[in-house]
């Protein structure tokens, strides 16, 4: 009988929030009573009850995120902490040290801020998933119109038919998303399509994202993410 491969959801919540403007980086910040992340964490376990956790939090943030679990008598059974680097490149890269050996499935990297992920996403990227393709990458269609901007100050418009803004989670062959970490990684890689894409690994596929799948930048979205999970 051959062993199922494991899967596992990295979620990266080791950013400082510095334009949420509030005392405590935003995924830490009260959404219907408990820290933001906690709800994050709670749809990914819903959505794939199987798969392993890894965490990745600021060091500083460690000791107070077990504080806030206790007081709010939040299970965190079977979730793995990791800290966080430089960059989230660079907190992605300690995480995957801290994913078990046999998760030799798919490794997928969601933002600690993006709450409202839903099972309905989960299973577009899960159906994608098949031999030879190098990533998942759920995305959705860009409404405003866009100028891409000149080095000399000026701009002019595209076709925003052409582009996609991307979301996570972002899911990955576990032994390719290894590898493509093995290079150098920085500021410059803003999620993980890019340092998989600048690891010769092109192969990645758009699914169709979710416009509710908000990453909460502002204080005024916890009120948006707040309608949209219905509480």
């Amino acid at each position: 009988m051959t062993q199922q491969s494991r899967d596992c959801y990295i979620i990266v919540a080791a950013g400082t929030g510095s334009r949420f403007g509030a005392p405590l980086p935003k995924q830490f910040c009260d959404l219907g009573g408990r820290p933001l992340l906690m709800t994050t964490i709670d749809n990914i376990r819903a959505a794939d009850p199987q798969a392993t956790i890894v965490l990745v939090l600021s060091q500083p943030m460690i000791e107070p995120w077990g504080e806030m679990c206790r007081k709010s008598s939040f299970d965190t059974t079977g979730i793995i902490v990791a800290a966080g680097g430089a960059s989230r490149a660079e907190s992605v890269k300690n995480a995957l040290a801290s994913v078990p050996a046999d998760c030799d499935g798919w490794i997928s990297v969601h933002d600690g801020a993006r709450p409202v992920v839903t099972p309905a996403l989960i299973a577009r990227i899960s159906e994608g998933r098949r031999e030879g393709v190098d990533g998942i990458i759920p995305a959705v269609a860009v409404t405003d119109s866009l100028r891409l901007v000149s080095a000399g100050g000026g701009s002019r418009a595209v076709d925003r038919s052409s582009y996609r803004a991307v979301q996570t989670p972002q899911s990955f062959p576990a032994a390719l998303l290894r590898e493509a970490y093995r290079q150098a990684v920085g500021e410059g890689f803003t999620d993980d399509a890019s340092v998989m894409e600048a690891a010769g690994y092109r192969n990645l596929v758009l699914v169709e994202g979710d416009p509710r799948n908000i990453k909460v930048t502002h204080p005024a979205d916890l009120d948006i993410a707040m309608l949209y999970l219905g509480k």
